[in-house]
């Protein structure tokens, strides 16, 4: 019988199988130590789960908070809540005149913040027995109080009720501060009254000053030559007038140079030629015109004259129409009708020998020589001026009615804005482009009001739109009429202009502003020593 040979590949199978089995069995034995392991540890990590954040930590510094208050059964923190809300309703038990409920809650809350004070003191926790008695009183007074409907919902609409009443009052009050003002700015005060009458008088009675006028009217070349300064103003007041004319002289390098052009109504005429002809202005020609002297000046060629004539329109102005007090007061003021103001759109045809002229408002004051003014180039614009438009209210949207179809097709509603006050005017380029031509048709379509309401400006800017050269903002310094102006600003502007209600010459006027405009008033003047002038 033949012996079989031995198999070692079969040897070689079953040690790797135990090797195999014995890695295996020393993984589990890992495995168990392993889990062993972490079950010694889960207590510690439990604690370190339970501390608190570095957040928490940080925010408990900031407050006066003690461990003991952040219990959950923390008699401290019930009556520091308590009085939280005890104090509230204090406020408004005096809101509703209840003083006597309001006394007792503050006298309980003083009790209640001495036991909180003592047990600071001698640091230890409040007992249930040391502030039972002073809970429960609080917590009676707070039931009383919700049973006078001291509750929240209640309060809110209480308060929701005042606000609305307040600010109520709030416009009424407003609207009326607004309407007296309005008739403050506008009233004539005694003392320029008084100068007017006077003048008159001087002005009929006086052969001296007659013949005064006679002499001054040997200059009259002056008032065509236009290698001159030529300024134009346009007022009834007297005073107000005078201090423009004086403070260009005192301040204009060659006075001689400086002619100025007025123009006011058939009352101040007489008055104001007196003035002028019985006081020097450095060498400064003066010329009076009245505006009734103008015969073009008809209904038949001014819009502003042919809207008098409507019945609607005066009705309006000047008995307050039937609009329900929906447009503002200052809207509705007849002045801005007046031919004195609306003028200024005809300033070729006042002065049809002139090729270029220097527009200023009564209410403005000069500091610095304009002369600069008359060799600017204006890039072949009409108006030079200051624009307005350094904060949003004063671009063309502000003024205009953009929910017309005229005013949106033809104007950008962003576009900047400008000031009449300070205007330089060339005239050779007005006649060229018809400029007034275009002041009228705009007046025109404004019969009804509807492109825009108030005064003289929104019609200048749709009259001068891409035909005004932008000037440096120190030649004309607005505010001083109604706003705070910065000192530096002031110090160096050319023109300063009171626009708005607080004229200088006014008892509403601003006292730090007032000065600027006192400087150029000789009140040591016999004429306003008689009226009263101070």
């Amino acid at each position: 019988m033949r012996r079989r040979n031995h198999s070692f590949g079969r040897q070689v199978r079953r040690r790797y199988t135990n090797l195999v089995w014995l890695m295996l069995c020393g993984l589990v034995v890992v495995l168990f130590f392993v889990v062993l392991f972490n079950k010694n540890n889960e207590p510690a990590k439990r604690q370190e789960t339970v501390k608190r954040p570095y957040r928490q930590d940080r925010i408990l510094e900031g407050l006066n908070v003690t461990e003991e208050m952040l219990s959950p059964n923390s008699i401290s923190r019930q009556i520091s809540d308590q009085i939280s809300l005890a104090k509230s309703l204090v406020v408004i038990a005096k809101e509703s005149n209840n003083l006597q409920f309001a006394w007792e809650l503050s006298a309980q809350i003083r009790n209640s913040q001495i036991l909180l004070s003592d047990a600071a003191t001698r640091r230890s926790p409040l007992t249930v027995t040391e502030a039972e008695t002073s809970i429960r009183h609080m917590a009676l007074l707070l039931y009383q109080a919700q049973q006078l409907h001291y509750d929240s919902a209640t309060m809110i609409m209480r308060f929701k009720a005042k606000i609305q009443s307040l600010e109520e009052q709030t416009s009424s009050v407003s609207e009326k501060s607004a309407k007296y003002g309005q008739i403050a700015a506008e009233e004539i005060p005694k003392s320029l009254y008084c100068l007017g009458i006077r003048l008159a008088t001087e002005g009929f009675q006086s052969p001296k000053l007659s013949r005064r006028l006679v002499d001054k009217k040997q200059s009259t070349w002056k008032l065509q030559d236009n290698s001159l300064h030529h300024f134009c103003v346009f007022s009834d007041n007297i005073l107000a007038t005078s201090v423009v004319v004086n403070s260009t002289a005192v301040n204009s390098k060659d006075p001689s140079s400086v002619v100025f052009h007025l123009v006011t109504d058939e009352v101040n005429y007489v008055p104001m030629k007196a003035w002028f002809a019985m006081n020097e202005f450095r060498g400064v020609t003066v010329d009076v015109q009245k505006i009734d002297d103008f015969s073009w000046l008809n209904a038949s060629y001014i819009p502003v004259l042919k809207q008098l004539q409507d019945a609607e329109t005066s009705k309006y102005y000047f008995s307050g129409g039937n609009d329900e007090n929906r447009t503002p007061i200052k809207f509705r003021n007849p002045k801005y009708l007046s031919m004195l103001n609306h003028l200024r759109f005809y300033i070729p045809e006042v002065y049809p020998s002139l090729k270029r002229v220097v527009f200023l408002d009564d209410d403005v004051v000069v500091q610095k020589d304009l002369s600069a003014l008359f060799s600017l180039d204006l890039n072949g614009n009409v108006n030079g001026a200051v624009e307005t438009c350094m904060e949003t209210f004063h671009r063309y949207h502000k003024y205009l009615n953009y929910s017309h179809p005229l005013i949106r097709a033809h104007f950008d509603p962003d576009a900047c804005g400008w000031a009449f006050g300070m205007n330089v005017f060339d005239l050779v380029e007005w006649r060229k482009r018809n400029v007034t031509g275009i002041y009228h048709y705009w007046q025109e379509k404004n019969i009804d009001r509807a492109l825009w309401k108030l005064g003289t400006l929104p019609p200048g800017l749709l009259t001068f739109y891409g035909l005004t050269e932008p000037l440096d903002p120190s030649w004309h310094v607005l505010g001083l009429g109604y706003t705070n102006v910065d000192s530096k600003v002031i110090a160096k502007g050319a023109v300063l202009h009171y626009n708005g209600n607080s004229k200088p010459w006014l008892k509403i006027g601003i006292e730090k502003y007032k000065p600027l405009w006192d400087k150029y008033v000789d009140y040591n003047h016999p004429m306003l020593q008689q009226c009263n002038f101070h």
